[in-house]
């Protein structure tokens, strides 16, 4: 799941997950390199990322495998012919 954050153009993303051990966020924004996320006292996995305007392409990266976002419906087929999520940040 991704959300607005504070500031203009960052965005909070987060994940809830059952059994979990370590989540990190790759996109487009970061040259497809893991972001760690922190987990959060309810169980999730949550980080905030400032980002340029625009869309963005992203995807989870849960225990060492690459999965979309959940709550996101927004996709966009990627170079491998599997799925990326897509944001857009204002």
């Amino acid at each position: 799941m991704m959300s607005k954050g504070n500031r203009k153009g960052s965005i909070r993303f987060a994940l809830t997950l059952d059994g979990a051990k370590k989540v990190q966020l790759a996109g487009d924004f970061s040259q497809w390199k893991p972001v760690p996320m922190r987990k959060q006292t309810d169980g999730s996995f949550a980080t905030v990322v400032d980002l340029r305007p625009g869309a963005h392409e992203y995807k989870f990266i849960v225990d060492d495998h690459w999965t979309v976002d959940p709550d996101n419906s927004a996709w966009a087929l990627n170079p491998y012919g599997t799925l990326n999520s897509v944001v857009v940040a204002d």
